[in-house]
């Protein structure tokens, strides 16, 4: 090493063939010097900082990498006996989501909308360690209502009581306006009028269970949103990419607090309804991106997994808020790497919470 390191520091030092160069070693622990011309040089001048500074670059970098990872739920909660219900659970936050559930003992339903994505995702999860006769597929298309309620109704038959709602599935970044069959923003169906309509349906069996929780996945990017404006939000001359992803994600924190009130009423205490922000995870909710393009996907790869969450940790929000026994009797609360966050203050504002939760009763068909 050190005869590599010397001609790397005459090149260096410009040392000419003419110059005396001795090498001197004295029989300790000291480091070998050299002599150029009569000035000593030691190996560890240079060879130590350069060490130093590695072990403390790499010692950063890890510290960087591990706060990036964001608020881990670490608490040993079993969710034996629990039903659970996760839309968009075939990939991504969903689908790591689906897998922690049942690895902890609780009968999932996966609400998907391709049966055949839903069923690679089984396979998966059990080659993963997961029980597939705790895995349960049902078809769902939240831009579709008639879907959603031929879902609700499949569930209702099938399960007695839901323990753990988990409003996961949306889309994100949609570049163009584009209604649903339904006649609403996709969008703005997807991510909102969708979960709310589930959720609506679902809530005769969530409120029969002693243990009951409703989570819906929101975004950081909902603090970027302004006033929703209810009479125009389907409308192509309002539509903007960031800006309906953005107050579709206001929608979700919204509705989780009108929803909170509106289970007091009922005398439902024991149902939470709670809104999470997953972090900056690497999903394939980039779909409607340039991240999408295969060079681009392949050149961003390193970029993605050191600044981006992966999904499992994307996914541990969402855990915490549907299991942790801190949060007991806790509701219309926003986290953010399981604790506690500050929400947009238009989501703070109950009479626009409560005409929000009104206009999609009614949009939905759900109103008296």
């Amino acid at each position: 090493m050190f005869s590599r390191s010397f001609f790397s520091l005459k090149k260096a030092l410009c040392i000419s063939d003419k110059s005396t160069v001795k090498i001197i070693q004295f029989p300790s622990f000291s480091s070998p010097t050299m002599s150029v011309d009569g000035v000593e040089i030691e190996e560890s001048d240079w060879f130590l900082p350069i060490v130093l500074i590695s072990v403390t670059s790499f010692i950063a970098l890890y510290m960087l990498r591990r706060f990036l990872k964001g608020g881990q739920f670490t608490e040993r909660i079993s969710a034996k006996n629990m039903v659970a219900v996760i839309t968009g659970a075939n990939c991504g936050i969903g689908f790591e989501t689906v897998r922690e559930l049942n690895l902890r003992k609780a009968d999932v339903y996966m609400l998907c909308r391709n049966e055949e994505k839903a069923n690679e995702a089984k396979r998966k999860l059990v080659r993963m360690g997961c029980d597939a006769t705790r895995l349960h597929f049902i078809e769902c298309d939240l831009t579709d209502f008639e879907s959603v309620r031929r879902a609700a109704r499949e569930l209702l038959d099938s399960v007695g009581t839901i323990d753990i709602l988990i409003n996961n599935a949306g889309i994100m970044f949609q570049n163009k306006h584009e209604l649903t069959k339904d006649g609403h923003e996709k969008t703005w169906q997807s991510n909102h009028l969708g979960p709310f309509l589930l959720t609506e349906l679902l809530l005769p069996a969530i409120k029969k269970s002693t243990y009951a929780r409703i989570v819906n996945v929101s975004s950081l990017m909902h603090t970027r949103s302004g006033k929703i404006n209810i009479a125009t939000v389907d409308d192509k001359k309002s539509f903007g990419m960031m800006k309906s992803y953005s107050q579709s994600k206001l929608a979700n924190v919204m509705h989780a607090r009108a929803l909170t009130k509106e289970l007091r009423k009922d005398g439902a205490e024991h149902v939470t309804a709670n809104s999470v922000h997953p972090g900056g995870v690497d999903t394939e909710l980039t779909r409607n991106t340039i991240l999408v393009l295969p060079v681009i996907k392949q050149l961003s790869a390193p970029f993605r997994w050191f600044f981006l969450k992966t999904s499992r940790d994307g996914a541990q929000t969402s855990l915490y808020v549907a299991l942790s026994k801190k949060l007991g009797g806790i509701s219309g609360k926003y986290f953010a790497d399981c604790k506690l966050a500050k929400e947009n203050p238009l989501a703070l504002d109950d009479q626009a919470c409560q005409d929000l939760y009104n206009y999609s009763l009614e949009v939905t068909g759900l109103a008296k």
